[in-house]
């Protein structure tokens, strides 16, 4: 794996400032760092304008189409929505509406979420998960959930948040190496 890791980060969040964004921030950072790699973070809301347009991929505006292409062509995915009642938001959905049907297949995706309290909780669990299960994605086995609490002024200030987001990188990481591992035979296979 000569190439340097990709890690792109979405935040769903319609706001700007916002606590998703800075959430998949932080998990992002995080993981680009124990993966030697980068990170590189799409923020919904400064799309938006560019996916109006609407009706086919084809229509949408340049801004669109290159987060769609970064997402697409990312090693690793960490997304994140604030939770609107009980899911994720309407962006974070029309954006994903988007995304080629087996563009994600077998990518490492972390799933993270942010809500008023720990009531939406299981929105990570119950509408995430699933919708990346369509998608065929690698979802990792720890999502990441924050509260207000977790929060001063839209940055993460919880060692209890840094400790859920350290616990689920520590586990996800032999799976996303091994991941890695395989797209890169499947990439070579196919160039052979």
């Amino acid at each position: 794996m000569s190439e340097t890791i990709r890690v792109v980060g979405v935040s769903g969040s319609p706001t700007d400032p916002s606590r998703t964004t800075a959430l998949v921030r932080r998990v992002s950072e995080a993981f680009a760092e124990k993966l030697a790699g980068r990170a590189e973070i799409i923020e919904l809301a400064t799309v938006l304008p560019s996916l109006a347009a609407g009706g086919y991929r084809s229509n949408l505006g340049p801004v669109a189409q290159e987060a769609l292409e970064a997402v697409e062509t990312a090693d690793v995915l960490v997304v994140g929505s604030p939770a609107y009642r009980a899911t994720y938001s309407g962006l974070f959905k029309l954006f994903f509406d988007y995304v080629g049907q087996y563009a994600l297949v077998d990518t490492p995706i972390v799933l993270t979420a942010t809500g008023g309290s720990d009531r939406h909780a299981l929105l990570v669990e119950h509408q995430m998960r699933p919708l990346f299960g369509f998608f065929q994605a690698l979802t990792l086995p720890l999502g990441i959930f924050a509260n207000e609490r977790d929060f001063t002024d839209y940055r993460v200030t919880s060692a209890d948040l840094d400790e859920r987001i350290e616990t689920s990188l520590s586990r996800a990481l032999p799976l996303v190496r091994s991941q890695l591992l395989a797209n890169v035979a499947t990439r070579e296979a196919v160039v052979v």
